[in-house]
């Protein structure tokens, strides 16, 4: 599994500098400044749980913690719902789109969470050698 969400934290990571370099780029002069900032906030709520999914990659690895591999999933739900629902808003111009935007942060806030528990389980005996 740690091998899956290694892969999926590269994808996601090389999407989310593409995605950064067409909203500087391709949009700043095609969409409104507020739907710019949202864009923006979508790339970087992108690339830092990127990062995310890459931590729990490699503690789970490590660990062996079902409650870390599913903070990486939800860490994943949470980019292409949060993220992705901003950046199909900024594409279309549907701003009822941003109705769905919190269902992709609260799986964000899950995801931490359950890293956050399978931390607290831990004990470093159980770390593989």
């Amino acid at each position: 599994m740690a091998r899956k969400l290694l892969i999926l934290a590269a994808v996601f990571g090389m999407l989310g500098v593409i995605l950064g370099a067409f909203g500087a780029h391709g949009l700043k002069e095609q969409v409104s400044e507020k739907m710019l900032a949202n864009w923006n906030t979508g790339v970087f709520y992108h690339l830092i749980h990127t990062l995310a999914i890459f931590g729990t990659a490699l503690a789970s690895a490590r660990l062996r913690k079902n409650t870390v591999v599913l903070a990486g999933w939800f860490f994943a739900a949470g980019i292409l719902i949060f993220s992705g629902s901003l950046y199909t808003m900024v594409l279309t111009g549907k701003t009822w789109l941003g109705a769905i935007t919190p269902i992709g942060g609260v799986s964000l806030i899950v995801g931490w969470l359950l890293l956050c528990i399978g931390a607290w389980a831990w004990k470093p005996e159980q770390v593989n050698s």
